[in-house]
């Protein structure tokens, strides 16, 4: 067992995040995202978590770049509760200038992401597009 991880983050996780690279594009989706038919990428199931509770785990570990734009996915019907609860878990000043992102572009997108994790989340557009940030120690 590791110390200050949060129980969530498996070691398979934990691994494909510290394989990507600065820029590299990290996708948290809803259980009807279609990750699987996107492209090659990796995709990671967290089947009995819900798509905000993912994002904060990851989040725990993971830099967000603040040069991208912090993505989600378009509803028709204006922003969900959900997608704002995503947008809580990043930082306030990036989640500020988060970008609507059309749902075929978003597809677009997160068929060229480094990682797609998909969340148990059945509610529509728990959809998060980040971008890795370098790291200097």
């Amino acid at each position: 067992m590791l110390l200050g991880i949060d129980p969530l983050l498996s070691g398979e996780l934990l691994l494909a995040l510290d394989h990507m690279g600065h820029g590299d594009a990290l996708v948290i989706a809803d259980a009807n995202f279609p990750a699987q038919r996107l492209g090659p990428r990796r995709v990671i199931s967290l089947r009995g978590i819900d798509a905000p509770s993912a994002a904060h785990s990851i989040f725990t570990v993971f830099p967000i770049d603040p040069a991208e734009p912090i993505g989600i996915m378009h509803a028709p019907s204006g922003r969900l509760a959900v997608q704002q609860q995503l947008l809580d878990e990043c930082p306030a000043e990036l989640a500020a200038g988060a970008e609507l992102v059309d749902r075929h572009a978003f597809y677009e997108l997160a068929a060229n992401a480094a990682l797609i994790v998909q969340t148990g989340d059945r509610r529509p557009y728990a959809n998060l597009l980040v971008h890795k940030a370098g790291i200097n120690r």
